[in-house]
């Protein structure tokens, strides 16, 4: 990313330690002073609405990796400093994007000089799994067929989600719940630089501007848009998360076929995360062989 960061921000600046990085045998040997700037891109409105510390970014944390990083193995660059400070700072689930600063103040110039400076710039960029249903005429009198393409079309337009894939439409037929109609299920695979908060709002945004209503635990509607996953189990970068409000990944998923079959479509080496275990999504599907989903041709 270029430019600097915009929105809500957190500021940490001025974080002093001693490390032993360059390229010099003196500085590997006798160490030397650097400080570190720190800006984090967060969405601080929930966090100012409900003065919660869950919902903003513990900076005393922060600066804790900051000096985990600094007096941690030596490298030869402060630019190899810098991205492992980052990739810390974007580890942490609501952090969107930051900039990290590394001063050098010491640094062997032979001139004369002020400070010595490093500054990356690095935005969120994980892989996510988005589960999508509907078994009720649109809001645009469009069956559940229809609504399902179109919300998966407006996927695409959602600010910060990217790359999106989605797989052929699958009917379902409902598991849980009150008698209700069949669905149709699809599931689509994309790239984002939101938080999960951040993107589980647009993702609600979206069921919204389709009529959907939230009036009976797993009753019918008009569309429905579950974030299954967010991260990369086999890299150990998903985020795990239990509070209510979000749950990652999905605690159903690994039960429902609706979601496997159509997520094993459109990414046939698909993982999921079974409480300490990631799982193969293929070698979850036949322990849900019993469960009625079939593809719709003709309506991918």
């Amino acid at each position: 990313m270029t430019g600097p960061l915009r929105g809500d921000l957190i500021r940490l600046s001025g974080v002093r330690a001693f490390g032993h990085h360059g390229v010099l045998e003196h500085e590997r040997r006798d160490g030397q002073d650097f400080v570190v700037d720190v800006t984090l891109a967060v969405d601080l409105a929930a966090a100012g609405a409900s003065d919660d510390l869950r919902r903003t970014v513990n900076y005393a944390e922060v600066a804790t990796d900051v000096v985990a990083v600094v007096t941690g193995p030596p490298r030869d660059l402060i630019e190899t400093v810098a991205e492992e400070i980052a990739a810390r700072a974007l580890a942490r689930p609501l952090v969107e994007a930051v900039e990290v600063t590394v001063h050098k103040p010491s640094a062997p110039v032979g001139v004369p000089f002020d400070d010595v400076e490093v500054v990356v710039r690095r935005e969120r960029d994980v892989p996510v799994v988005i589960a999508l249903g509907a078994n009720l005429e649109g809001a645009e009198g469009s069956g559940p067929a229809g609504t399902v393409a179109a919300a998966a079309r407006r996927l695409h337009r959602v600010r910060g989600l990217g790359r999106v894939r989605l797989s052929g439409l699958y009917a379902t037929a409902p598991v849980g719940g009150p008698a209700q109609p069949d669905y149709v299920n699809a599931v689509a695979v994309a790239r984002t630089r939101l938080a999960p908060g951040r993107l589980l709002a647009a993702l609600h945004r979206v069921e919204e501007d389709f009529g959907r209503t939230r009036e009976v635990r797993w009753g019918a509607r008009t569309l429905d848009l579950d974030l299954v996953q967010y991260g990369d189990p086999s890299a150990g970068t998903d985020v795990v998360n239990d509070d209510e409000s979000l749950l990652l990944p999905h605690p159903r998923a690994h039960e429902r076929a609706f979601v496997l079959v159509p997520w094993l479509d459109v990414d046939p080496d698909a993982v999921l995360r079974i409480g300490e275990e990631v799982r193969a999504v293929r070698d979850l599907i036949p322990r849900v062989a019993d469960q009625d989903v079939h593809p719709l041709e003709g309506l991918a």
